[in-house]
């Protein structure tokens, strides 16, 4: 009698896999995102800032000022309050409408006696109304950064992108898919500084593929709802997929080594944020992440 085949071992979801890392990597408190190439305006940080303190804004006020500077076009990621820029004798030019943040005073109370974890201190919350840079007069933005010059290439990451025969341009400051010109815009890579976590190049191609994600779900390819404005729950949802399926050719393409970086999970988790934590919409844009990735890979087969 011949001998009974050794069993095959299970073949591994890696998406499944990378889904998790990310989930377990949010739990923990990823921390706080950053952009991984140079603004115009010199600030290689992705978060808002405030330019007086020099402290970073926290919490879903970091979501809220990406929304008004992604609508009204602003490139430097520094705010204050009209007062704040007074002391810093810039003037915020007439009829400049301002953002809202959200901050938390502490007061004092009487402990609740039934309660002997109550230590007294409550948290109430106020709004506040700021101006971004480019809107007041008399500040000056720091220099611009000479260039760093050309990323290390990635050949299987160039090899698949060039592939899909997507369209790629480089200039400006911002990376983004245009649906109405079907066009994927890339900063110059000479402006990739990297992140804690990632190289300058993994930076370049981690980006690139973000926005190759959000390409594939155009309504003549696999026709994903992208939301009508940045910040609805749809772009949001949207936002979502991309990192996800980021992480995932990361992965796949040898971009990263298999795991995603912590720069995955802070990005998600703010999108999370803004989606009010719904537990589920991890799941459900890694299933379209899955789906996106699967379709970029079927234009890299051979004909």
């Amino acid at each position: 009698m011949a001998p009974r085949p050794a069993k095959s071992q299970p073949r591994r979801d890696i998406h499944a896999d990378i889904t998790n890392q990310l989930i377990a990597a949010i739990e923990a408190d990823p921390g706080q995102p950053q952009m991984p190439w140079r603004r115009q305006a010199g600030k290689p940080l992705f978060l808002p800032e405030n330019a007086l303190t020099k402290k970073p804004y926290n919490g879903i006020n970091i979501v809220s000022l990406w929304v008004a500077a992604e609508t009204r076009g602003y490139s430097a990621p520094i705010w204050g309050t009209y007062r704040q820029w007074s002391e810093l004798g810039c003037q915020v030019r007439k009829g400049e409408k301002s953002s809202l943040v959200v901050f938390y005073k502490e007061y004092e109370a009487d402990p609740d006696p039934d309660n002997s974890d109550d230590d007294g201190r409550r948290r109430v919350a106020r709004a506040s109304y700021v101006f971004n840079a480019s809107q007041v007069e008399g500040y000056t933005l720091p220099d611009v950064p000479e260039p760093l010059g050309p990323i290390e290439r990635i050949a299987a990451a160039d090899w698949f992108v060039t592939a899909t025969s997507a369209n790629i341009e480089h200039g400006g400051d911002r990376a983004f898919y245009r649906p109405s010109t079907d066009h994927i815009q890339m900063p110059p890579e000479d402006l990739f500084c990297g992140t804690d976590t990632l190289s300058r190049s993994e930076s370049y191609y981690a980006v690139l593929v973000h926005e190759l994600t959000h390409w594939s779900g155009a309504k003549q390819r696999l026709d994903r709802d992208m939301g009508k404005r940045f910040g609805d729950n749809a772009y949001a949802a949207e936002e979502l997929v991309a990192e996800i399926g980021s992480a995932f050719l990361c992965a796949e393409l040898g971009i990263t080594e298999g795991e995603p970086r912590a720069d995955h999970a802070q990005y998600i988790a703010h999108w999370l944020k803004m989606m009010k934590d719904d537990n589920r919409a991890i799941f459900a844009a890694a299933a379209k992440a899955s789906e996106a990735v699967a379709y970029l890979k079927r234009l890299n087969a051979p004909v």
